[in-house]
């Protein structure tokens, strides 16, 4: 039996979050620049985008860029840049026929002009789209988006808006930009490292964590429907034990 027919329709997880990680060394390894790494991760996207959808998976996060990346060469960022307004303007049409709807987090006003105009433009053309969400994180820090919530909280409190014994984690969260958006229920992250990196760090509080050895650009529909089997396998307690999760496995 194939993978994708293993997977139990009713138990598909809500919100996939992936780690894109491994350009880079797959780059090396073939012994070509780092951005043709970066080029041929695209088709991962693709790729794991279009299964996604495919299974019922209501939103996807992709974390692209974080606030960190900006300090990689210069040659390369402007290159991977150049690459994601082509891969903006070439994927239009996918995502339409794909309904699929282009959402984005992160520090956008630091994108170079051409890139946030493009990206703005994408979100406004595929905004209708129903069957999924792709979420882009891109000059992305979840410190920095926890501490800007913050912030903005704190103002609305000075002004009035807010009392502080009003605060609780419900009404922190929707000063996040994932405000709108449920919680992961998996974490992805490519390349066999073992890090989180600054990604959604509120919000994975009890996501299930999925690691794998493959470079990002190697990753294809079927490494999504192993790491959702795998998830489909685990039990999420969120602080509760076994039996109150599951009284019938207990009796």
């Amino acid at each position: 039996m194939e993978l994708k027919e293993q997977i139990d329709k009713e138990k598909i997880p809500v919100h996939v979050a992936v780690i894109m990680d491994g350009n880079g060394r797959w780059a090396r390894r073939q012994g070509k620049p780092r951005v043709e790494g970066h080029r041929h991760g695209v088709r991962a996207v693709r790729e794991v985008t279009e299964a996604a959808a495919e299974l019922g998976v209501r939103y996807l996060t992709l974390f692209a860029f974080s606030t960190e990346n900006w300090q990689r060469p210069r040659e390369e960022v402007n290159a991977l840049m150049g690459l994601l307004v082509n891969t903006l303007n070439s994927e239009v049409e996918t995502l339409m026929k794909n309904g699929i709807a282009l959402h984005a987090i992160g520090d956008l006003e630091s994108l170079p002009p051409e890139v946030h105009a493009n990206l703005m433009k994408t979100v406004r053309e595929t905004a209708s789209n129903q069957r999924m969400t792709l979420i882009l994180a891109l000059s992305y820090s979840a410190r920095c988006e926890i501490t800007r919530a913050a912030r903005l909280l704190a103002q609305d409190v000075k002004a009035g808006k807010i009392q502080p014994d009003e605060i609780d984690e419900k009404r922190f969260a929707s000063y996040l930009q994932t405000r709108d958006i449920p919680d992961p229920d998996i974490l992805i992250r490519t390349s066999g490292e073992y890090r989180i990196s600054n990604f959604l760090l509120w919000q994975i509080a009890y996501t299930e964590l999925y690691f794998t050895q493959k470079l990002w650009p190697d990753i294809r529909k079927e490494d999504l429907y192993e790491a959702i089997l795998d998830y489909q396998h685990r039990e999420r307690r969120f602080g509760r034990i076994s039996e109150q999760v599951n009284p019938d496995n207990h009796r």
